[in-house]
């Protein structure tokens, strides 16, 4: 969904690799995942940089969401054919298989995706993060609830770090 966001995303992705070791792991956080879509498009496109520039740097992407219903179909990474319309016959014969006249997340994408349920205005955030990417959710939040959420993602964030909104996202005052 929505090419145009992710061909930016896709322009900033390398420089989360600058000044970084193949010890290192980058950090990705998502909150309000749902079924972990978003998630998984990041995880790939990650992996593909990392293979563009032949680098073995660890990737940890932590998706998370209050519905424990979506979280568990996110763990599952099982997709209809209808959900997956925007995907190359490239990625898909890449980073997906056939399983039960459906397609599932391959293995190495799945493993670097952790899902769980977390309430974002309740529960400790992730830290030391590269990336946050918080689309389509910020809407769903009043005024004083971003003026809270928004300075706790800029703590979590690396220096530099990314957060990552969507068009219909609207900050103001920050």
């Amino acid at each position: 969904r929505d090419p145009d966001a992710f061909e930016a995303l896709e322009g900033i992705l390398p420089e989360l690799l600058k000044d970084k070791d193949d010890e290192a792991t980058i950090r990705v956080w998502v909150p309000g995942c749902s079924t972990g879509e978003e998630a998984y498009s990041i995880a790939i496109c990650l992996l593909e940089v990392f293979a563009e520039r032949n680098r073995n740097v660890g990737l940890k992407i932590f998706g998370s969401d209050l519905s424990d219903r979506a979280i568990d179909a996110a763990r599952a990474g099982l997709y209809a054919e209808s959900e997956l319309t925007g995907v190359s016959p490239e990625r898909l014969a890449r980073f997906f298989e056939r399983a039960d006249g459906r397609y599932r997340i391959s293995r190495d994408v799945r493993d670097s995706c952790v899902f769980v349920r977390h309430d974002v205005t309740r529960d400790p955030p992730f830290a030391r993060l590269a990336l946050i990417s918080c689309r389509n959710v910020l809407i769903y939040f009043d005024a004083d609830l971003q003026r809270r959420i928004l300075p706790l993602f800029h703590h979590c964030l690396n220096k530099p770090g990314y957060l990552f909104l969507g068009s219909s996202e609207d900050i103001t005052g920050f």
